[in-house]
């Protein structure tokens, strides 16, 4: 399969526009997500949702179904919302999966058990090697869980911290992605086998 960023299905959220603008050589970071919400609709619902003044929300560039179709969201040249911290130097990817839905902050549901097909995964990894191409001054690639490290209290149990961010999570298959992608993983977490 391969995919060319200008043939995706570009499904721009209303407020791409109102996002503030980059120069794509500025872009160096993949960050990794999964969407934690039963499907792809689910996300679109969250992700148009406004969050702050400038009439934007939190969302990633790209989103890959566990059909391994793959959405353009915002622009590549659009810094969107999707990691603290990391947002002006990074494009966001979200995967289709679970993650710890519903009950992402219970103590009770920290185990993300959800797969990633095998489809999905060689949809990322063709986005994944054309946003290279493309935009040359990608280097690395890490996950969600790597850069947002803070703790919050539980839900179900104010006395527990838990992590705040887990995505993409263990079922993850970092090891073969990186195989097939020229980008350095510099998460500490996704080098662990």
């Amino acid at each position: 399969m391969v995919i060319i960023l200008s043939q995706l299905l570009k499904n721009l959220l209303p407020y791409n526009n109102k996002l503030q603008t980059r120069q794509l050589s500025e872009v160096e970071m993949i960050v990794i997500h999964c969407t934690e919400l039963p499907d792809i609709p689910s996300a679109r619902i969250y992700g148009e949702k406004i969050h702050y003044d400038s009439g934007t929300g939190n969302s990633g560039h790209y989103y890959v179904s566990k059909q391994g179709k793959v959405e353009q969201w915002v622009e590549n040249n659009r810094i969107a919302h999707h990691v603290r911290g990391h947002n002006p130097n990074s494009i966001g990817i979200e995967l289709d999966n679970l993650g710890r839905f519903p009950n992402w902050h219970k103590t009770n549901a920290q185990i993300m058990y959800d797969p990633y097909p095998q489809v999905q995964i060689d949809a990322l990894i063709d986005l994944l090697n054309q946003l290279k191409k493309d935009i040359p001054s990608l280097k690395y690639i890490t996950g969600h869980e790597d850069l947002d490290t803070r703790l919050i209290k539980s839900e179900n149990n104010p006395e527990i911290y838990i992590r705040r961010k887990m995505d993409p999570g263990k079922m993850f298959p970092w090891e073969q992605v990186m195989k097939q992608i020229p980008l350095i993983n510099t998460g500490s977490l996704s080098k662990k086998s």
